[in-house]
């Protein structure tokens, strides 16, 4: 009898200590989301796309060295782990006197990933369309740039939102990787809760679950974009 109540006692007690650690613990993880974690995300995928889309043009400029500089681009980021190429912005630079601080290179690292990802998301999309919509367009007397601006790219975006949609998630997921460069966003403040707490399942399973509330509420979102524009096609 007494060891069944020191047994049951021992239960309660971890499942107070338990729910104290995971309030307390709750606040710090949603602020390193909110100020690192989310803000990475966003400037990076900005950044990512505006390089994804010179990068995707310059592939399909038909000018070989443009090309060839995307092709090389693309197969570098492309053909190594996307850890690898933040260690090497922030612990690699430094060596020749180029240094970084975590978040800039965090977002430099991400930036240039999704670049080499997305560029080959939108130069499908833009090859996706029909060639008749090129011919159509300068018939009508429209410069090479008008048509891509005014009739191809709206097309290649209503194609290119859904696997866009998907890298933007993906890199949610991703920015975790920055804790390896010391940026404090939130699976870097579990690791630190955890340095305390020696409560590993518990934190990470907690940061695990924010990333997931993060990851759902985004695809919800991404259905609701791309319903509006599927409204637009028979």
């Amino acid at each position: 009898m007494y060891l069944l109540n020191s047994v049951l006692y021992s239960a309660v007690f971890d499942a107070d200590r338990y729910t104290d650690i995971a309030q307390s613990s709750f606040l710090p993880l949603v602020k390193g989301a909110l100020f690192y974690s989310i803000p990475m995300t966003l400037i990076s995928f900005v950044i990512g796309i505006m390089l994804a889309i010179t990068t995707a043009l310059f592939r399909i400029s038909g000018i070989k060295l443009l090309s060839g500089i995307a092709r090389v681009y693309i197969s570098i980021i492309r053909g190594t782990p996307l850890l690898v190429q933040l260690f090497i912005i922030f612990f690699g630079l430094p060596s020749i006197g180029i240094k970084i601080d975590p978040f800039p290179a965090a977002i430099i690292g991400f930036s240039l990933n999704t670049g080499a990802y997305a560029s080959e998301i939108i130069r499908a999309a833009i090859l996706s369309i029909p060639k008749g919509q090129w011919e159509a367009s300068q018939s009508i007397g429209m410069s090479y740039g008008q048509s891509l601006r005014r009739i191809i790219l709206p097309q290649a975006t209503r194609v290119s939102i859904p696997p866009l949609s998907n890298s933007f998630i993906s890199l949610v997921k991703d920015t975790s990787l920055a804790s390896t460069i010391l940026v404090a966003e939130m699976f870097r403040k579990a690791q630190e809760i955890v340095a305390n707490t020696y409560e590993p399942l518990l934190l990470y399973v907690e940061a695990a679950l924010i990333y997931w509330i993060i990851c759902f509420i985004l695809s919800l979102v991404q259905d609701q974009i791309e319903n509006k524009l599927n409204r637009y096609v028979s």
